[in-house]
């Protein structure tokens, strides 16, 4: 039996953190450009890896939510596929997995 409390809190845990990154990634992806032409060019580069840990957070905080949401219909830590249940310890490493390890 899954320790729901436990997934539940880790998640939201998780959640609170991933708010406050992206936020982090969206002051300083509005910052205004140095105006020096090479600087510009390496701050161009460091705004496109922003914008792809901004895009990889976004993708976790959806697989959160929709864990939380299998969480209050009572179906979190069965997979979504073939219905069997999730091991604890594939749910200790991604909580909010919908998949079992065979299905993912």
């Amino acid at each position: 039996m899954v320790d729901v409390n436990k997934y539940e809190t880790k998640l939201k845990k998780r959640l609170t953190y991933l708010d406050g990154r992206l936020d982090n990634i969206e002051d300083r992806l509005d910052e205004q450009p140095n105006q020096d032409w090479d600087e510009n060019a390496a701050e161009h580069e460091e705004d496109e890896v922003l914008e792809d840990l901004g895009n990889m957070g976004l993708d976790e905080i959806r697989a959160i939510k929709a864990a939380l949401d299998r969480i209050k219909a009572g179906t979190y830590g069965e997979c979504a596929k073939c219905r069997d249940d999730i091991s604890a310890e594939r749910l200790e490493v991604i909580p909010q997995t919908p998949f079992c390890k065979d299905c993912a």
